[in-house]
């Protein structure tokens, strides 16, 4: 079986003691200032001057800033994870000035997730033990499944979540066995009514986990507004909020987890739509239905998987109009309301909305993937008739499945 080698990270839970506990908070609290102050630092310079400050800038700056007496707590923690943290911030610029991020934005203590990364020379991996820098104990790691035999830890991230919860995540270079090769390929339809329907018909149900919850998040939130800001209540509330979240977090990511796995197992190729999430959660009433659905995050489970598994992921342009256009004949429909889950074409034929749309997308995909270009949405109009496969970016006719 042929092996990929990739890069891995496997996620424990850990318990630290009260003194562990302590230094990792100091960190968190010396990351997120230091992140900050570098964040501010760059941001003026290129909004003031117009100039870039890199990371040697930042660096040589976190150095003046040690030597200070109003910062010459961050002497204290390790510096390893505040070089990081100002590495992750080049990143971010970088692809904020390549226009494939937002601009970096500064981190809250209520709202970030506090982290802390660790490279190899700042943390001991002897015997299945893994201590940190500045700690003398190891750490007690709940270890849920080994990690891989004879595989070294090359970067070790600690966090805490919003309900207290201390983890670990250990990169490590990992070989993954590919999956067998199959000749099947499904197109992926996402929604909300049923949170996937697949070209072959199927359709895997929404659980709508926050929806579920919601209740109990909307009850534990006003105990929350009525207690007294900085009083231990207040604090006990916020937690029992933290732990509602967190349970709807983790029941969302195991699903996804579980269906992305199920479709790149089972298929050579996975086609689907290239979706504006962040336009479509501007809608104030879809907004909140749309978060639930996490499409986004199995957009990236599926990528990273079949990158993995030996699969492939293929993608069609956002405006194709996969809905309207008919499965059996290719007639594209002139409207077709979102309320309308079923529909007959001129032809005869009686599509369910979510499973001919899937179809279509299949379709377009493998044209995507024989002429290796984009799919156009058609130009032409309703009535007349299109081909089975929407024309690919090469517009040759002998290129339509």
């Amino acid at each position: 079986m042929v092996k990929t080698e990739v890069k891995r990270a496997f996620k424990y839970r850990f318990y630290p003691t009260e003194g562990q506990a302590a230094e990792l908070s100091r960190t968190f609290g010396c990351v997120r200032l230091v992140y900050n102050m570098a964040l501010a630092a760059r941001s003026t310079a290129w909004n003031c001057e117009r100039r870039r400050i890199t990371y040697n800038d930042t660096s040589a700056m976190l150095t003046e800033w040690k030597k200070t007496e109003e910062l010459g707590f961050l002497r204290d923690v390790s510096s390893v994870p505040l070089q990081q943290v100002l590495r992750h911030l080049n990143s971010a610029f970088g692809n904020f000035f390549a226009k494939r991020a937002r601009h970096p934005r500064f981190k809250s203590r209520k709202r970030s997730r506090a982290s802390a990364e660790y490279t190899r020379s700042a943390f001991r991996w002897r015997d299945g033990r893994l201590s940190l820098a500045k700690m003398v104990e190891p750490l007690a790691i709940v270890w849920s499944r080994p990690l891989p035999e004879g595989s070294e830890p090359s970067t070790v991230t600690v966090s805490r979540d919003s309900a207290g919860r201390w983890f670990v995540s250990i990169l490590v270079e990992t070989g993954v066995d590919r999956y067998p090769p199959v000749t099947s390929a499904v197109g992926v339809d996402v929604g909300l009514s049923a949170l996937v329907t697949l070209s072959t018909g199927e359709k895997i149900a929404n659980p709508r986990h926050e929806k579920k919850l919601q209740q109990r998040l909307a009850k534990a939130q006003r105990a929350l507004v009525a207690k007294q800001k900085g009083s231990a209540n207040r604090r006990r509330a916020r937690r029992k909020v933290a732990r509602l979240a967190v349970r709807i977090a983790d029941q969302r990511r195991d699903l996804l987890h579980k269906l992305s796995t199920r479709l790149v197992r089972e298929n050579q190729a996975i086609v689907i739509e290239d979706l504006n999430v962040r336009g479509m959660l501007r809608s104030r009433s879809l907004a909140a239905a749309i978060s639930d659905a996490s499409w986004s995050e199995l957009r990236r489970m599926l990528t990273y998987k079949a990158a993995w598994y030996g699969r492939e992921v293929i993608t069609i342009d956002r405006w194709f109009p996969s809905s309207k256009t008919c499965s059996t004949c290719g007639q594209l429909v002139g409207d077709l309301p979102l309320s309308v889950r079923t529909w007959t074409c001129p032809c005869g034929a009686v599509h369910d909305r979510d499973v001919n749309a899937a179809k279509n997308i299949l379709a377009a995909g493998l044209a995507v993937a024989a002429c290796g270009d984009g799919v156009r949405p058609s130009r032409r109009e309703p009535s007349r008739q299109l081909s089975r496969t929407p024309a690919c970016g090469t517009g040759s006719r002998n290129c339509l499945a």
